[in-house]
């Protein structure tokens, strides 16, 4: 999943066995003659009408009750480079819940090995709920932007968007979003697709393949999540998750003190970022800080350089926690997530292709941040955007939370959310201890998953450090569905989609031709960024 707060744009080795009576290599095969009425593609997305063309599928609003209207679905498609290699079409999603796939399916092209993008049609579906796919209208009255702000985002969520229509959300759920993709597979007259789910996109595509087996070709499933984690536990695996991701970006900025002169130990980094963000926004971070190594140590204090590190390590955590108490106390509005340095580091900490953009904005202040990025940068019509995906997460993870609130972690909610205002812990403890979907209770059960009727088994990448989707929830998944592991090295979120992974590129086209690969392993991606 996207991060609740984060801007739209974007181990073991386990044998890749194939099992017997897996589908043999597709041989070449034209476009089939399809229903849909292509044309270019609405203006704000900017694609290039020469290889980027869109239609509409009409799909029933409600898939329980069809006489209660339809919705017309927005479908994109980069066609096969090669025609004459064609083998079939590819869907994508780009997760969240609430990514938009009309935009983001030139992305997967951008990224997607050669090999596969002169093989497939490259296919976006627009999840049901964002704008081309009858958007949700929701205006939100003073008193549900007050309870948003106080951390109760469903309830507020859910009654701004039916204050019209009464139970119009409630068709807003994974399993409806997957009969929509099957409703565009015959719309374009493919009797099989096969699928790219990144993220969310993982229980989105293993949600159709369920459901539709007998159509599921293959199935790259990217940066996977745990299905018992559906939704409290995932944002609540989310917390260590992010917090060990942060250590690692000190770790990597301190050992490229050569090029950023940040400091060359992970705790003088996180010091330099600290007085950053103070410096912004007033109020100082109460992420903990690194442990202290020998490099820490103050000069002439050598022989006690054990015990100097013992006592910076015991007392850290406590001394940022009472500093932005104070720091609070003397003016309320000193608080982290003032500072776009703060808020930024938790956004962009997933991919490792950020960290050379991090490492700057801490060297050289918020100036740093390229013109544009910001989110103080955004024009009115991508902060619609912005506001629309969040809410389209917000009522979908409502709508099918099957995971039992924790009222024992309110009081880390309370703390968190009122006191230190930490991304690191309020989103996590926000949605485990209940306080978030109050008062918006789900509407339907996620259905169970699984790899019955399948020919072939499906492909994970799963990095071993994600914060996004922690490792052992690919694992599970990978599990349920019967699939092959490809253990990803670091913690990019997106595992198949940073670049420069020759390893995974070739797990991804191996996977796609035959339906197997031998890869079982593959190092993390590369920086390409400059740095």
């Amino acid at each position: 999943m996207r991060g609740i707060f984060g801007r739209a744009a974007l181990a073991v080795g386990i044998s890749v066995v194939v099992a017997a009576g897996v589908t043999p290599i597709a041989a070449a095969q034209p476009a089939p003659s399809d229903e849909l009425d292509w044309g270019p593609c609405p203006a704000e997305y900017e694609l290039d009408p020469a290889s980027e063309q869109c239609g509409s599928v009409t799909v029933p609003r409600n898939y329980a009750d069809p006489a209660a209207g339809t919705i017309d679905v927005l479908v994109t498609r980069h066609r096969a480079e090669d025609p004459a290699a064609r083998r079939g079409v590819l869907f994508t999603n780009p997760g969240g819940p609430g990514g938009d796939a009309i935009g983001s399916n030139s992305m997967f092209v951008d990224v997607l090995p050669d090999a596969v993008r002169a093989q497939w049609d490259v296919i976006g579906v627009q999840p049901r709920g964002l704008p081309y796919a009858g958007a949700v209208d929701c205006a939100l009255s003073p008193e549900q932007t007050t309870a948003m702000g106080l951390g109760f985002g469903g309830a507020a969520t859910r009654a701004a968007c039916e204050s019209a229509a009464p139970g119009t959300t409630a068709h807003l759920t994974t399993e409806n979003t997957a009969r929509d993709w099957e409703q565009v597979r015959a719309a374009l007259g493919e009797d099989v697709i096969d699928i790219y789910g990144l993220s969310y996109g993982t229980i989105l595509g293993s949600t159709y393949a369920t459901l539709f087996p007998q159509h599921t070709g293959r199935m790259v499933l990217d940066s996977a999540v745990d299905q018992k984690w559906l939704w409290n536990d995932v944002l609540w695996q989310q917390n260590d998750g992010y917090k060990e991701r942060f250590y690692d970006l000190m770790d990597w900025v301190a050992a490229h003190d050569d090029t950023y002169g940040l400091g060359d130990t992970p705790l003088k980094v996180y010091q330099r970022w600290s007085d950053r963000i103070v410096e912004e926004a007033g109020g100082n971070p109460t992420l903990a800080p690194p442990p202290a190594q020998v490099g820490d140590v103050p000069p002439g204090l050598e022989s006690l350089a054990d015990a100097y590190r013992g006592g910076v390590d015991l007392t850290g955590p406590a001394r940022v926690q009472f500093e932005a108490f104070i720091r609070g106390i003397a003016n309320p509005s000193h608080t982290q997530t003032a500072s776009s340095i703060y808020v930024m580091t938790r956004q962009l900490l997933p991919a490792r292709n950020n960290w050379p953009l991090l490492a700057r904005m801490v060297r050289d202040g918020p100036g740093a941040i390229p013109e544009g990025a910001g989110l103080n940068d955004l024009t009115e019509q991508e902060y619609a955007r912005l506001l629309q995906s969040q809410t389209m997460q917000t009522l979908v993870l409502c709508n099918e939370n099957a995971v039992a609130a924790r009222p024992d972690r309110i009081p880390g909610w309370l703390f968190s959310t009122f006191v230190t205002g930490d991304l690191f812990d309020l989103i996590g403890y926000g949605y485990s201890s209940g306080t978030f979907c109050a008062g918006a209770p789900p509407v339907v059960a996620p259905p169970a998953l699984s790899n019955r009727g399948l020919a072939t088994a499906p492909l994970v990448l799963q990095g071993l450090r994600d914060p996004q989707t922690p490792y052992q929830g690919g694992v599970r998944l990978a599990h349920d569905m019967g699939a092959n592991l490809v253990t990803v090295g670091g913690g990019d979120h997106g595992a198949g989609i940073q670049g420069g992974n020759a390893a995974v590129d070739q797990a991804v086209t191996e996977y796609l031709e035959t339906g197997h690969t031998n890869v079982t392993e593959a190092p993390e991606a590369p920086i390409t960024a400059p740095l």
